[in-house]
């Protein structure tokens, strides 16, 4: 981490807002789970997060859109190795009629040469334990009907199917 980085402002009590709890992070020093909480944080986020979103052209382009996005509570969650991501969640904590209070799960990535190292299924724990202490009913997440790799992973961690998201486009290209 580099000092003297201005910190992205998230919002007071939320969990990325509170001091990581280190009896969380394994004894060995091989990777720990953090918070990319500065914007040099975010920016190293970028290769692992590319592979999911590649329309991301740049590490600046991840950083807006995390600014943005931390005024709705986005946060990403990741797997550290020295100073490399190679896992990375991006979420939020919502509320709506159909959940109630819940976890949103907007990206969930592990770099192609980590994959099958139990990086993903790791950050789905924490994710789960996050939910938990937010006092959350569900962990919810989408994927693409036709990730079929995705889907049997999320089936072997306990997530069940419960909807169908249907969407229109609005814009040709994302913002």
């Amino acid at each position: 981490m580099r000092h003297g980085a201005p910190t992205i402002r998230l919002p007071a009590g939320s969990p990325a807002a509170q001091p990581e709890q280190s009896s969380r992070e394994p004894s060995l020093n091989v990777s720990v789970l953090r918070h990319a909480r500065t914007p040099a944080e975010v920016e190293a986020c970028f290769p692992v997060m590319q592979q999911l979103r590649p329309h991301l052209q740049t590490p600046a382009d991840l950083l807006a859109r995390v600014r943005r996005m931390a005024g709705e509570h986005y946060q990403i969650l990741c797997v550290w190795q020295h100073d490399a991501v190679i896992a990375a969640a991006g979420y939020r904590l919502q509320e709506n009629l159909i959940y109630g209070r819940f976890l949103y799960v907007d990206d969930l990535v592990t770099r192609d040469d980590q994959r099958g190292q139990g990086h993903g299924a790791r950050l789905l724990d924490e994710l789960a334990h996050i939910a938990e202490q937010e006092n959350c009913a569900k962990l919810v997440l989408d994927t693409g009907l036709s990730n079929a790799l995705a889907q049997r992973f999320y089936f072997r961690q306990g997530l069940l199917s419960g909807a169908m998201r249907f969407s229109s486009p609005i814009n040709k290209e994302p913002i």
